[in-house]
């Protein structure tokens, strides 16, 4: 009964996030002056959605967040820094080879490009930047350094190579960097340097365990910045591919779509727990302590997140997709510019990886810091980036100017930003671009440089996701910079 109860809460909850989304599905069709064909389905979907996260939510809290706790609580007991810096770089590249929306973003570069960006090749070098990355990022929170000096050091980088890099690859390599953290990876990752933080005494969770979904988003930036330079001064480029290479040939039925499907997810889940297992029995050479309950919980993840994308697909995605198509052809641009605001701030709002990392940090500073605020906050940042990322492509401006000024901003609020909040700060930017976003803002970028003249698809289409990774960042930094002020005039007023 009590986990019934449980549920039953969870999922009034995410119900209840996921009815912005709705409501601006409405109100955009009612101003385009239709009525969605498949309400009955959307509503469906809705359900199906609301069910899937509660189920996901509950298996993170039984087996995903105790696990990386607990594993880098042991390791930190141990205090073998080798073992800490292995396990750091097998959870990064078991957790991205295998990520969907990587995968996705990887395959259509691919086609896009005509065969000059090879798929595997992309990500095998984002795997291997984010398993690299993590190494590096446990070994900042053992030695206690601070995130910021990573950071200026990283987005300077970042900046720099960006000079260099074709305009084909930009937009791909900052999308790249956004997709490599989703809704499973994300709570794993933020609970196991959390637990690594707490482990080690003069370390705090809030400083020092958030930080390591920030260095997976950015390093990936550079490296597939550099793969882009090398690729692209080569010169010719390997036969064109056509766009049936990409497509099925058979339709599978319904039945075997739901296998397909969940072998799919299993396939995205299991080199996570192959590593953890490798880890906690043969490194370790301990049991589980409680593994029935462990791997329930990963069951409720995988049956949890099934049912989250197939509420997606059968709801919410076709009615957006045609919507984009819609505005499109409606020539207004300031309906395009309120649908990107809008379904930016709506989805994030519902966003599995953002809520879990939300109560996470409420957690790591009880009293201090408000889930909901937090979540409002990201929101807006996700909305006024896609926003400002879809006025590049309607005005066709260079990625480049935006993308530099961007980071250059983001640069300069950090010398001002608390540094109790600066790593949750990146870290935010790294959790709104997941199974929920990806797809839907990929569809708007590409379907718009599809249909706006003079745009290319390579170079225009790809981006967005970058937009909702930054501007996160910048208004979580502005947000605590505004608090830190508040609470210092208050304090030297009373």
């Amino acid at each position: 009964m009590h986990t019934l109860r449980l549920f039953a809460g969870a999922f009034l909850h995410a119900l209840n996030n996921l009815l912005p989304i709705v409501a601006v599905v409405l109100l955009f069709q009612l101003l385009l002056g239709q009525w969605p064909e498949n309400a009955a389905g959307m509503a469906l979907g809705l359900l199906i959605v609301a069910a899937g996260i509660a189920l996901f939510l509950q298996g993170l809290e039984l087996s995903i967040f105790p696990l990386g706790k607990s594993l880098a609580n042991q390791f930190a007991r141990r205090g073998s820094v080798p073992i800490l810096l292995c396990f750091g770089f097998a959870m990064g590249f078991s957790a991205v080879i295998a990520e969907p929306a990587l995968i996705a973003v990887a395959s259509q570069a691919e086609l896009v490009s005509e065969g000059r960006i090879q798929a595997l090749t992309l990500r095998l070098i984002v795997a291997l930047s984010v398993g690299l990355v993590m190494a590096i990022g446990v070994l900042r929170i053992i030695l206690g350094q601070g995130l910021h000096w990573y950071m200026i050091g990283g987005y300077s980088l970042v900046v720099l190579v960006t000079f260099f890099a074709p305009p084909e690859i930009v937009g791909l390599a900052y999308d790249s960097g956004g997709v490599t953290t989703n809704i499973v990876t994300v709570p794993l990752i933020a609970a196991m340097g959390i637990g690594l933080a707490s482990s080690i005494k003069g370390r705090n969770p809030l400083m020092d365990g958030f930080g390591l979904v920030a260095l997976a988003v950015m390093v990936p930036m550079v490296s597939v910045q550099l793969y882009g330079i090398v690729t692209y001064s080569l010169g010719t480029a390997p036969l064109p591919l056509s766009a049936s290479d990409f497509q099925d040939t058979v339709t599978p039925s319904p039945g075997l779509r739901v296998i397909l499907d969940l072998f799919s997810l299993l396939r995205d889940v299991t080199p996570i727990l192959v590593v953890v297992l490798f880890f906690q029995y043969l490194v370790l050479g301990r049991a589980l302590s409680n593994p029935v309950r462990v791997f329930f919980g990963f069951l409720l993840v995988l049956v949890g997140l099934y049912a989250f994308v197939v509420g997606l697909k059968l709801g919410l995605f076709p009615i957006g997709t045609s919507m984009a198509e819609q505005l499109i052809k409606q020539d207004r641009a300031l309906y395009i510019y309120l649908f990107a605001f809008a379904i930016g701030f709506a989805t994030t709002m519902a966003e599995p990886a953002l809520i879990a990392v939300g109560h996470q940090a409420e957690q790591a500073a009880p009293g201090e810091l408000s889930a909901r605020a937090i979540r409002l906050v990201v929101a807006l940042g996700v909305a006024l980036g896609i926003t400002l990322g879809v006025h590049r492509i309607v005005d066709g401006g260079s990625i480049h100017h935006f993308i530099i000024g961007s980071y250059l901003l983001v640069l300069l609020l950090i010398w001002f930003c608390p540094r109790n909040i600066l790593a949750l700060a990146f870290d935010l930017g790294g959790v709104t671009t997941s199974e929920v976003t990806v797809p839907l803002i990929t569809a708007l970028g590409i379907g718009l440089a599809s249909h706006i003249e003079g745009r290319n698809v390579l170079i225009d289409g790809f981006g967005l996701i970058a937009f909702a990774s930054i501007y996160p960042i910048v208004t979580v930094m502005i947000y605590a910079i505004a608090a830190d002020l508040l609470f210092k005039y208050r304090r030297a007023s009373s």
